[in-house]
């Protein structure tokens, strides 16, 4: 795993060369302690809707109210992203797949969830432990990394910043949005990061949860 994840970050540092990313100065600094002091807020303030979403999940189905899949980060490396469970324990019995509008394995609840994005409350745990940022690409698992790898020019450039819980691509996509349109969304925001571009996802996320657009 480890050769692997040389690999990736040694592509992606291949692929990136002149490519104008924020990552020294004071920007990284401010954006971490901001994140860092919104996340510790937001887990304080949505603790109880976790634990009614908890017992509501449970009391559905059957199987576990979390779950972890692993996914590629900066540089390549592994991590492993903690969601509220929204399908059905054998949504992948037939082995990955991506995501679908109206997909027949989200539960009941999970379709709630997801539409108020509350599935991705638990990540905040992964920004606390620098695993991801608030605002970056979208985490993919290893396996469509690869896919769109060699069918996108350029793909792995992502794998040059942080993923983030949202994004420009994802306030901006939604799921609808084909995987080229999405990196290339997601290219815009590396090329441009700032606090006021950073600002501005934020204020698009909110709309984005209390509107229920963009829910698959």
């Amino acid at each position: 795993m480890r050769s692997k994840a040389v690999a990736y970050e040694s592509d992606s540092q291949a692929q990136t060369k002149g490519l104008p990313v924020t990552t020294t100065g004071w920007y990284p600094i401010v954006k971490r302690g901001l994140e860092v002091a919104f996340v510790i807020g937001l887990l304080f303030f949505t603790l109880p809707v976790l634990v009614l979403t908890a017992i509501a999940i449970k009391l559905e189905s059957k199987g576990p109210v979390f779950y972890k899949q692993e996914r590629v980060g900066l540089g390549g490396r592994r991590f492993h992203v903690i969601k509220l469970r929204s399908m059905r324990t054998d949504a992948e019995k037939n082995g990955p797949q991506w995501a679908a509008k109206d997909d027949p394995r989200v539960t009941r609840v999970g379709r709630f969830i997801r539409k108020t994005r509350i599935d991705e409350v638990p990540q905040l745990i992964n920004i606390m432990r620098g695993d991801m940022s608030l605002i970056g690409p979208r985490p993919e698992r290893d396996v469509f990394t690869e896919k769109f790898s060699k069918e996108i020019p350029g793909f792995k450039q992502r794998l040059m910043v942080k993923p983030g819980l949202t994004g420009w691509a994802q306030v901006n996509g939604g799921y609808d949005a084909t995987p080229e349109e999405k990196f290339s969304m997601d290219m815009y925001y590396i090329q441009r990061q700032s606090l006021i571009l950073d600002m501005k996802i934020l204020y698009r996320t909110v709309w984005v949860v209390l509107s229920g657009s963009g829910a698959r």
